[in-house]
């Protein structure tokens, strides 16, 4: 029992190795749900998870440091998920819902309406160059296409409602296990330092 406690404790670790950015992920939220015809969560969680898993990939970080869920209907990024089930009035971050209503609205239940303009001096030249990729290649897919097209290995791969690792977004893009695994140390160290 106590062999199988560490092998999921290490397994988690090597899963949730990035730190999470609020300014930054709200800047990125900010930045596709302006360009964004249909604002919804699904749609602006699906263009924000393949931009991180491509930042990933290329630069050895995510944009928004968030941990990846997978859902049903495909990978939530769960920091940004609460922000929004808060805007709502029913998220983790209830207590702070006022910092974020100034930024954007929740509309209809699902639907996120911004209020400000992304403020992207808080967003690198590649967490732009991602994110426009991003929105190129999936911000106009149907609801129904994106979901099918986040179906990718990395979410087949992970149990439902548990975190997506790291690596197995990393491979998602081509990359060997290898590299992912490499990246995926990088981030760990990152982590264990101090802030």
């Amino acid at each position: 029992m106590l062999y199988l406690c560490i092998l999921i404790s290490k397994n988690l670790t090597t899963m949730n190795l990035q730190q999470f950015n609020l300014n930054k992920s709200l800047q990125a939220v900010l930045y596709v749900a302006n360009r964004l015809v249909r604002k919804d969560f699904h749609k602006i969680f699906k263009v924000l998870y393949f931009a991180d898993r491509n930042h990933l990939s290329k630069y050895g970080r995510s944009i928004t440091g968030d941990t990846y869920i997978a859902m049903t209907d495909g990978p939530v990024p769960s920091n940004i998920y609460d922000i929004f089930k808060s805007v709502r009035g029913d998220g983790f971050f209830s207590k702070r819902a006022a910092d974020f209503t100034t930024l954007f609205r929740v509309v209809d239940w699902n639907f996120i309406f911004p209020e400000a303009e992304a403020d992207i001096s808080q967003l690198s030249e590649s967490d732009v160059e991602e994110l426009d990729d991003s929105l190129r290649l999936y911000g106009s897919l149907s609801w129904d296409e994106v979901r099918e097209k986040s179906h990718d290995y990395a979410w087949r791969s992970t149990a439902r409602d548990y975190p997506i690792s790291v690596e197995n977004m990393i491979m998602e893009t081509g990359d060997s296990k290898e590299y992912a695994e490499y990246v995926a140390s990088l981030i760990s160290a990152q982590s264990q330092l101090p802030l």
